[in-house]
């Protein structure tokens, strides 16, 4: 689904969702391995250009029961402004259960402890929080904005105020020159967070990006297929989790996985390490990049 005139991006767990941008682009669109909001200035959406989105979907989708709210880093609209469009969108959808977002450390750390379990009360569901690294020099090095503890503390806080939060990393963010930094660190971030939902996603160069630049000019050294299974077994095997669903089922991991923490992470670990031991990977090159879309 497109508006605006650029397309609309959401996490795969949200393919089902009804999607409706309340905003164009992101406030931050810094980070230079995304190419996601190239381009896009940022804009808010005004109430009544919000309230016709809402019509429309529920027009189409009026049995619909999950809503996801585009573009980039939503919670970073004023928490007024999301409680008026969570009633909109509670009154278009009778059997609405679930309203989701992506979120950002920042736009965590400018929201109170209230505001926060204001927005959950109405409706707020699951926030994605893109994590990617928990090293400041693999973050800093791609530009990322925000801080290490703004997201830690902000994932703390969310769940504190009964928000689902769901963290991404990127396996590969630090190259061949950053891994171990970017797996330890990594590692540590994620068990300060104790999220409900893990994701892991493996590095893919888009074009146009300053992170495909940095690729062709030898600035940036990718991990080679083989190298990118030994850095998620090396992450994976520094989480010390209580309670979290982890995935790495999406297309660009070269071994699609899944289980519940702390329950099956030895089992994991051993596909890992099976993986490793025949001989079959990649330890020349990247590999096959699918498309993230």
């Amino acid at each position: 689904m497109t508006n605006s005139g650029h397309t609309m991006f959401r996490p795969p767990a949200e393919a089902a969702s009804v999607l409706i941008r309340v905003a164009d682009g992101c406030p931050h669109n810094s980070c230079a391995f995304c190419a996601m909001y190239r381009g896009v200035p940022y804009r808010e959406h005004g109430a009544e250009e919000i309230e016709r989105a809402v019509a429309q979907a529920a027009f189409l989708q009026p049995g619909a029961r999950r809503v996801f709210l585009a573009d980039g880093d939503v919670l970073a609209l004023p928490a007024p402004t999301l409680d008026t469009i969570i009633g909109t969108l509670r009154a278009a959808f009778p059997r609405l259960a679930r309203v989701n977002c992506y979120a950002s450390g920042q736009a965590l750390a400018a929201k109170t402890d209230a505001e926060l379990a204001g927005l959950q009360r109405a409706g707020l569901h699951t926030l994605y929080l893109g994590l990617e690294s928990g090293s400041p020099q693999v973050l800093a090095n791609m530009a990322k904005a925000g801080t290490i503890e703004d997201m830690v503390r902000g994932c703390r806080r969310a769940r504190e105020a009964g928000l689902t939060v769901s963290v991404m990393v990127l396996v590969g963010l630090g190259g061949r020159d950053l891994s171990a930094v970017h797996a330890r660190e990594t590692a540590a971030a994620v068990n300060a967070m104790q999220p409900d939902l893990l994701s892991f996603l493996r590095l893919v160069p888009v074009p146009g990006t300053p992170l495909e630049r940095r690729i062709a000019s030898g600035r940036f050294r990718q991990l080679t297929e083989e190298e990118a299974v030994r850095e998620a077994r090396a992450i994976l095997a520094g989480l010390d989790l209580r309670r979290t669903v982890f995935r790495a089922d999406h297309g660009s991991n070269v071994l699609p996985m899944a289980g519940r923490m702390p329950r099956d992470r030895e089992a994991l670990l051993a596909e890992l390490d099976e993986l490793l031991g025949c001989g079959v990977l990649d330890a020349s090159g990247p590999g096959p990049m699918p498309s993230l879309l």
